[in-house]
């Protein structure tokens, strides 16, 4: 492993030579503490938003207005699945200089391939769907516009946001760092105005129940919202070739700085969904558990608490379906590029995924339960990258000396068990009615 791979001998795109020494600094250890982590940081707040997506919201004023705090545990576990993932795809474009769909292309029969893909296009679309109706359902409301008036709008901001990747990497990652902070600092107002209860909310993270079918239901989609295909392959594509390293050495200090990066930003993701439940289930839990949709949600905030906290919540909203619609359009191009080996124009491929959306809206459909069913349908699709990412990971000549270990290895076929024995479950109640 220690031969640079072909493919690494020129500096990559959208990278400068600023950018590039600064890496350098890092990795020769000249460089520590606070300013090498923020120099080498940016993949994982990237693939962070697909964890704060409007799917997220969906489900999770669900589950807190249905079932108070008692599926926190489910967001607790789905968090901490998504951090080994991450973790894993991102250590695998770094060790390789490739992304999860090319290795899946490389290293796997046609077929399957084939199949890979297909699942994977189903995933992006039914992705993109939860984010693009969800920035359009805050705009419409926020702006009193009608719903079709707030997705127009959605789709040029997240267009132009598109267009910052010509000026490298950087740009891009600090609107979507920045957007990702906004749905935060929201959040945390939230908790000031609806302060929930600790003591529930502390069972609920510890204690697993599933009192019934929906919360099953339930729990399926919060795993397919939280662990998101998308990101696993997106992030092993933003590690791949943001920086060069030229020996194991350094990929082995790049590897730390990338599991901190994880942790850190997707505990912060994992902190704002658990704050949207409880949110939920301070709000509406004891007298309105029938709030099942983000415009009610809304409605139902304003005599509740006022209009400032309603306000909050369609900002966060706002910035939640904006971030995670451009990082969807981007793991969209690089699955497609990764597992066929062709790109096509970045406004082609945000029409295709907006397509969806706008039947929804044209059809009259429930706009909040098709973003429910998007995230059992993400559930369904997510065991495809996570089987692939493990199984990689676990060979040598992919690998190298970074071969997952043993421990690794077997916590992480005992999520993707988890998630398929969820989906299993899922789906017998679909075909017992």
């Amino acid at each position: 492993m220690d031969a640079d791979p072909p493919h690494l001998a020129a500096a990559p795109p959208g990278v400068t030579l600023r950018t590039t020494a600064a890496v350098r600094e890092v990795l020769a250890g000249r460089r520590r503490g606070l300013p090498a982590i923020l120099e080498l940081s940016g993949p994982a707040v990237v693939a962070s938003v697909a964890y704060v997506d409007p799917g997220n919201f969906a489900t999770n004023i669900q589950s807190g207005a249905t079932y108070g705090y008692t599926l926190l545990w489910v967001v607790l576990a789905a968090n901490l699945i998504a951090m080994l993932f991450q973790a894993m795809s991102a250590k695998i474009g770094i060790v390789t200089g490739h992304n999860l769909a090319e290795l899946c292309r490389i290293h796997f029969p046609p077929p399957v391939v084939w199949a890979m893909w297909g699942a994977s296009e189903i995933a992006a679309m039914a992705t993109d769907l939860a984010e693009f109706l969800g920035g359009a359902i805050g705009l419409s409301l926020l702006l009193h516009l009608p719903l079709l008036g707030g997705m127009t709008v959605t789709a040029i901001i997240t267009y132009a946001l598109l267009m910052l990747d010509r000026s490298g990497f950087r740009p891009l990652e600090l609107v979507i760092g920045a957007l990702v902070l906004t749905i935060g600092a929201c959040y945390l107002a939230e908790l000031f105005i609806t302060p929930p209860d600790w003591a529930a909310t502390i069972v609920g993270s510890v204690v697993p129940r599933l009192p019934d079918r929906g919360a099953v239901t339930l729990a399926v989609g919060i795993v397919g919202a939280t662990v998101m295909p998308h990101a696993i392959y997106l992030h092993s594509g933003l590690t791949q070739a943001r920086t060069l390293p030229r020996n194991d050495a350094e990929r082995r200090k790049l590897v730390r700085y990338s599991n901190l990066e994880v942790v850190v930003a997707l505990a912060f993701a994992g902190a704002v969904n658990a704050a949207m439940v409880m949110m939920a289930a301070a709000a509406f839990h004891a007298g309105h558990p029938e709030v099942a949709e983000i415009e009610t949600a809304y409605h139902t905030l304003v005599p509740l608490l006022g209009a400032a906290a309603a306000a909050i919540f369609l900002i966060s909203l706002m910035a939640s379906g904006i971030s995670s619609s451009v990082v969807g359009t981007m793991a969209g191009q690089l699955i497609m590029q990764g597992f066929l080996r062709r790109r096509i124009p970045v406004w082609l491929r945000r029409l295709v995924t907006m397509l969806p959306a706008f039947i929804v809206v044209a059809a009259g459909l429930d706009a909040t339960r098709c973003l429910v069913i998007s995230q059992v349908v993400l559930s369904l699709v997510l065991p495809v990258p996570m089987v692939a990412l493990l199984l990689l990971s676990r060979r040598p000549e992919v690998m190298g000396a970074f071969v997952a270990g043993r421990t690794i290895s077997t916590v992480a076929a005992a999520a993707a068990t988890l998630t398929l024995l969820l989906n299993f479950v899922l789906l017998a109640q679909i075909l017992a009615g």
